[in-house]
């Protein structure tokens, strides 16, 4: 649609609360808002250029279409707007850069939870069962407190579903070092109850309660001697030694009056870049800091930007303190509060503090925040700007490259051949970009006219935007067939270039010899991320197609169907533990009769 049509509709949107969808060309959402009034906050995007912020006019450009939804109250457009930022990740809202990347602690919904390490990207979209601690942006200190709770707290470890009855086999060596409580013993041994207790143990733990917890531990150790169960006081025993020489280490922050527990959230900073500086202190005590760079918030408001880190990153954690301490005002304050109240199931409060201890919390918290955006950019400028200048200048552009298109090809014997684009962005990954080839007109085994097809088929999408530099992974030959393949499809004017391995070569158009540069260079290094990436991609594509052929034992089996057999793998937790089961335990297995339980039995054996 052009702006007349999309004024039009504008108008015809209700004056009800509810989300906003903004989406390009191609039908991508690249803005998600909330509003009290739809069709007023909309209509505030279609406004005359020379009124809008250079974003909002960004923005506009790249607007096609506008879908909307409308909820009960401003409330519950805000959570839908959380929901959905993270669902579509847009590229016009401010959002926790390389967010996918952040590590969670994640305590698991079964009758034996278990705690697990998980990156956001393994999470699956909308699935809130069990307990989610983080995110957190230290992946080494996440791991060295798993290893710690390990030694507090014997929570299980294994994968195996556990049912209350026991399993078939001796506990583990974990439970031989008093690292486990063995829950595969059954319930006679290790009751869901009593195992709930150390689940409960591990929740006050991560969410910095120590000091509650060493009470309750006290008193359950005193509780048991008191039993004469002396077996259980001395393992409470040892387990309140181990958590006091762990929380003496801890640093205590000023003087915190009532041992509070807080947030202190501070808005820094630097250039175009920004970032939040979280420090989570716990009963008087900083539990931890984390540092998270944003995308999207340059040119936008201190107000909108805090607002935004607020929504993103408590709509993930969930389990917000009774008081956050920012940096500065966000918009929606009242609003915010009452969301996050509904999270922590308590009152929470936003405040910027004036002065006194709180004021010096905030300041020390913005000092290590601009301090560590520094670092980072000169980090990031060593890493990628560098590489880029040097780049620009190796195949003679004008300017740094800003989009870096990167190809291979995989195929298994020189069969089901399948090719890879990657996208690099200033330097860095644009996975939304990535795309996948089949190739289907190449002779099978001929790379070179695998690589001409892709090329040639890119080509022909218009609607991507043209890269700035192209990246082939291979040699000089690679080079040359990509050349004739972008000639051929009126691409003449793109730049090429190519790298081998072993040695690492690069080959340049124009040039006779290949350049090799020593491994210690970051334009190298920037070059083989593409290249890997592509190598990479291409790779886990071609797997992916070659899963998809390989069928399950179960369905050569007459009279198993896809109910039976999604029924028979989630009973045994996949086909190991199918394997395993004798032909009384195949039966027990909802919709499973005896003739078909013996006729699986005989297939697998």
């Amino acid at each position: 649609m052009d702006l007349e049509q999309l004024a039009e509709k504008v108008n015809r949107f209700p004056l009800s609360p509810g989300v906003y969808l903004m989406k390009d060309a191609v039908g991508r959402v690249i803005y998600v808002g909330k509003a009290r009034s739809l069709r007023s906050r909309v209509r505030s995007y279609l406004a005359d250029d020379s009124t809008l912020p250079p974003k909002t006019r960004a923005l506009k450009a790249r607007m096609k279409d506008i879908d909307f939804i409308v909820t009960d109250s401003e409330m519950e457009a805000l959570v839908l707007e959380c929901n959905l930022i993270k669902e579509y990740r847009p590229r016009y809202n401010i959002n926790l850069r390389d967010d996918k990347d952040y590590p969670y602690l994640h305590l698991t919904d079964e009758l034996y939870p278990r705690l697990e390490f998980l990156r956001l990207s393994q999470r699956k979209e909308g699935d809130s069962s069990g307990r989610f601690f983080g995110p957190y942006t230290n992946a080494g200190a996440v791991r060295d407190t798993m290893r710690l709770l390990g030694r507090l707290f014997p929570l299980r470890r294994c994968r195996q579903p556990l049912t209350g009855e026991p399993v078939n086999r001796r506990p583990c060596l974990n439970f031989q070092m008093k690292r486990c409580l063995a829950p595969c013993r059954g319930a006679a041994a290790v009751s869901p109850e009593e195992y709930e207790d150390l689940v409960k143990q591990v929740i006050l733990f991560l969410e910095g309660h120590q000091a509650k917890l060493e009470k309750q531990l006290t008193r359950q150790m005193q509780e048991a001697a008191a039993r004469q169960n002396f077996e259980s006081a001395a393992r409470l025993r040892d387990q309140l030694q181990a958590l006091r020489q762990v929380t003496v280490q801890d640093q205590k922050v000023l003087d915190i009056k009532r041992h509070r527990s807080q947030d202190i959230v501070a808005l820094v900073r630097h250039d175009r870049e920004s970032a939040v500086q979280l420090f989570k202190i716990r009963e008087g005590k900083l539990l931890s800091q984390d540092h998270f760079r944003l995308a999207g918030a340059a040119g936008e408001p201190d107000s909108e930007t805090l607002a935004a880190f607020i929504k993103n990153y408590y709509s993930r954690t969930g389990h917000p303190p009774a008081e956050i301490l920012l940096s500065h005002q966000p918009a929606d304050k009242e609003l915010l509060e009452a969301w996050l109240g509904d999270l922590a199931g308590q009152k929470v409060i936003l405040s910027v503090p004036r002065r006194g201890s709180r004021k010096q919390l905030m300041e020390m918290a913005l000092r290590n925040g601009l301090l560590k955006l520094q670092e980072d950019e000169e980090r990031s400028w060593q890493r990628e700007k560098l590489p880029l200048q040097e780049l620009a200048r190796l195949v003679g552009l004008d300017a740094e490259p800003e989009r870096i298109e990167g190809y291979d090809i995989s195929h298994l014997r020189g069969g089901e051949a399948v090719g890879s684009m990657v996208v690099f962005r200033e330097g860095r990954p644009d996975k939304d970009s990535y795309r996948h080839f089949h190739i289907r007109q190449a002779p099978a085994g001929d790379d070179y006219a695998a690589l001409q097809e892709v090329l040639r088929r890119r080509a022909g999408h218009g609607e991507w935007p043209l890269p700035d530099l192209i990246l082939i992974d291979g040699g000089k030959g690679q080079l040359h067939a990509a050349r004739e393949a972008l000639n051929a499809a009126g691409l003449g004017d793109l730049r090429l270039i190519s790298l081998a391995k072993n040695p690492e070569q690069i080959f340049l158009e124009g040039s006779e010899n290949p350049l090799i540069l020593p491994a210690n260079s970051t334009l190298l290094q920037l070059l083989q991320r593409i290249r890997d990436e592509a190598h990479r991609f291409a790779l886990e594509t071609h797997q992916r197609l070659r899963r998809r052929r390989i069928r399950s034992p179960l369905e050569e089996v007459p009279g198993i169907g896809p109910k039976r057999r999604a029924a028979l793998l989630e009973h045994f937790g996949g086909m190991e533990g199918l394997l395993r089961a004798t032909v009384e335990e195949i039966e027990a297995v909802p919709g499973i009769d005896r003739a078909t339980a013996a006729r699986l039995y005989e297939h697998l054996h």
